[in-house]
């Protein structure tokens, strides 16, 4: 894969400064930075023109994942003023109000599917409507979301299938029973190398596992080892030091 990294939230839970800070030190070559709270979207994206992003050749913001109606024209007007930076804007699709809002995005709109806690965008049929509403939308795969609502995988392969050339990022971790994501286990690598043969050479590896107790660079570099375990991956394009 060319490009793999980590959401800031995961390192350093509302705190990006800081997980950049430790992934700087790392071999990562792709960050998502997160603002999942209403109130962490303008501080981040007010900090964004100073933020050192060019060790990354794939950036995505991951927008807030709960929003009002009232709130989603303020949102989408904060990153429309972004919108001019190479990077995808991560979408959670029940959070969607307005879809004429979102369409005036065009391809940095990335619809992510979810989890079995969640009354919509689980599975295919359900995403489809998403992207009927908004045609030139990219994908991002949460691979735990899918092995969640589905343990036999089959889920996911269809939504690879059906949304192939829309997918340009993947969200890989653990979901625990509290559909809190942690770290992978020896199941869910296993589980994500049935998948490894369908992945896109050029789609972004983002790891939401939660580091946040013990967020050092080695421990970061251990994640993104079960990452080439469980993709039979070698890095093509780490970050040179």
């Amino acid at each position: 894969m060319k490009y793999f990294g980590f959401s800031t939230g995961a390192i350093a839970l509302s705190d990006f400064q800081r997980a950049l800070g430790i992934l700087r030190l790392t071999g990562t070559n792709a960050v998502e930075l997160s603002a999942l709270r209403v109130d962490e979207l303008r501080p981040l994206l007010e900090a964004l023109p100073q933020l050192d992003l060019k060790p990354y050749s794939y950036i995505s913001i991951h927008v807030p994942s709960v929003f009002s109606a009232n709130e989603e024209r303020d949102i989408v007007g904060q990153i429309s003023a972004v919108a001019f930076r190479p990077l995808r804007v991560i979408v959670h699709p029940d959070s969607i109000h307005d879809f004429d809002l979102w369409r005036a995005l065009g391809q940095s709109v990335c619809i992510e599917n979810m989890d079995s806690r969640k009354k919509t965008g689980r599975s295919v049929v359900e995403l489809d409507r998403f992207f009927h509403e908004l045609p030139e939308a990219r994908f991002c795969l949460d691979v735990a979301h899918a092995r969640q609502f589905d343990t036999s995988m089959v889920e996911a392969y269809l939504m690879l299938a059906r949304f192939a050339t829309r997918l340009v990022q993947l969200h890989l971790s653990e979901i625990n029973t509290a559909s809190r994501h942690m770290p992978m286990s020896e199941a869910s690598i296993a589980a994500f190398q049935m998948l490894s043969s369908l992945i896109p050479q050029d789609a972004a590896l983002i790891l939401e596992s939660r580091l946040d107790d013990d967020a050092s660079p080695e421990r970061i570099e251990r994640e993104i080892g079960k990452v080439r375990q469980a993709f039979n991956w070698v890095p093509i394009h780490a970050r040179e030091n």
